[in-house]
């Protein structure tokens, strides 16, 4: 069924503020993917604080347009099916992890590129960020190599103290 001008300029609208209040956006080709489960991804991205946003491609060309994104061209030329946008608006990894572990699972589900700190990234890229360990993780990694550096070093301290102790006695 056809939409009306008035609904087109309506998702025009939506996809627009929904890419200003971005932090990364990654596109997917989701073709031959049955909708059960994409309203599982989309539950998924949701309780991560992200979102999916299904539009034509020819709407989101003019919302990107009318938000001077000018990374349509470089976009359209990987997408040849069916376009969806992953945004993250919490974290800007976060989407990628998600994306990337359901593309495991659905092979017609395709990961093709994104936008991460206003820049166009390939598909190889995306895959990348969405190996790196969560920020959480990355912060607990650095507080335990600062005490573990920190307990050795009373350790050693330790050590000497008793070797002087045993000196002096």
């Amino acid at each position: 069924m056809a939409l009306t001008k008035e609904q087109k300029i309506k998702q025009i609208k939506d996809v627009k503020d929904k890419i200003s209040n971005q932090k990364s956006i990654v596109f997917v080709d989701f073709a031959k993917v049955p909708s059960k489960d994409m309203f599982n991804l989309r539950r998924d991205l949701k309780k991560e604080g992200c979102n999916l946003k299904i539009a034509k491609k020819t709407l989101i060309r003019k919302a990107f347009g009318q938000s001077n994104i000018s990374f349509w061209n470089k976009i359209v030329s990987s997408v040849p099916g069916q376009l969806a946008l992953v945004l993250g608006i919490e974290d800007e990894i976060t989407p990628c992890r998600i994306v990337n572990k359901f593309a495991k699972d659905h092979e017609s589900f395709k990961i093709l590129g994104g936008i991460f700190e206003s820049r166009f990234v390939d598909r190889e890229k995306v895959l990348v960020l969405a190996n790196l360990p969560s920020r959480n993780e990355l912060l607990s990694r650095l507080v335990g190599s600062i005490s573990s550096s920190m307990t050795n070093f009373v350790r050693v301290l330790d050590k000497i103290k008793e070797e002087k102790e045993k000196i002096v006695a």
